[in-house]
């Protein structure tokens, strides 16, 4: 289900876990929480004939070491910092098409906000790189696990987090049994469910909050990409990452390439895999 033989960055003295699959132009991945680069494998599999793709597993996610707090801030600049030392690691530093779905849109465009002139093209997946609309109401759920002492227990006790969304991110495609388990298996133990918790706890939401500066600078950099092309594809059935989100991206990049479907759900690559991956592939060879 996942065949692939990653490779290891040892950054700081943690090991991060990365996909580097086929050869020629790149095109790098990045996924948010709770998945792993398990999310991308189909992707991967499509590209790698024609293109690089590089896909990492956040810390604490996937592969990945997954230190406590003593030994990893996990904060956005994190991150971002993680995402720049692979990349400049692997000498990749021109030409790169970012793939970027969840909170691995925020990582990405605040990576590119450093380094636009080394971005060619963008795939957005049910994200953002801008703080909450002002349309859009922050979920009950992530509230209660982002502010509360149940919440922080129910996902690093009960892995509540990627369990459920093991359940709601498909709405077309509902996971397989053993879709299930692939995706939740990185986060087995308390130790291991730390990533899930803490990326949740990092969500912005006022001036203050350790990410709001970054979030807030990336959105207001965001007219450096209009001329960069913009595949969106977007899963309605989206809770978190509703039509809000996809309209405000339409907002900022109104020429952007549009592909919504009324019937999916966040984990769009999971529901409509048999029609997103198609949409990529042609949207890279079209602006090669």
């Amino acid at each position: 289900m996942y065949p692939f033989e990653g490779k290891t960055y040892d950054h700081k003295g943690l090991k991060l876990h990365y996909l580097d699959e086929g050869s020629g132009e790149t095109v790098v991945m990045l996924h948010g929480n709770p998945t792993w680069s398990f999310y991308y494998r189909n992707l991967v599999l499509a590209l790698r004939d024609n293109y690089r793709c590089i896909v990492p597993d956040h810390i604490g996610c996937g592969l990945s070491d997954k230190p406590g707090d003593d030994a990893y801030d996990y904060t956005l600049k994190s991150r971002v910092d993680d995402v720049e030392a692979l990349l400049d690691h692997l000498d990749l530093r021109a030409d790169i098409t970012l793939v970027l779905h969840d909170w691995g849109g925020m990582i990405g465009m605040a990576f590119a906000s450093r380094y636009p002139e080394r971005i060619r093209r963008l795939v957005i997946l049910n994200t953002a790189a801008f703080t909450l609309p002002e349309t859009k109401r922050f979920p009950a759920a992530l509230w209660l696990v982002r502010n509360t002492p149940i919440g922080s227990f129910l996902v690093r006790g009960f892995n509540a987090f990627s369990g459920v969304a093991s359940y709601v991110c498909c709405k077309r495609k509902p996971m397989s049994r053993a879709l299930r388990k692939a995706y939740r298996a990185p986060y087995n133990s308390w130790a291991n469910r730390i990533a899930t918790l803490r990326f949740v706890q990092d969500i912005p939401l006022k001036p203050g909050d350790k990410a709001w500066d970054i979030v807030a600078d990336v959105e207001a950099g965001l007219s450096r990409f209009s001329d960069k092309p913009m595949l969106i594809c977007w899963g309605e059935k989206d809770f978190v990452f509703s039509n809000h989100f996809r309209d405000e991206w339409m907002r900022h990049f109104p020429d952007a390439q549009l592909h919504s479907r009324p019937d999916c759900g966040h984990y769009i690559l999971e529901d409509a895999d048999d029609e997103v991956i198609p949409l990529i592939k042609t949207f890279l060879a079209e602006r090669s």
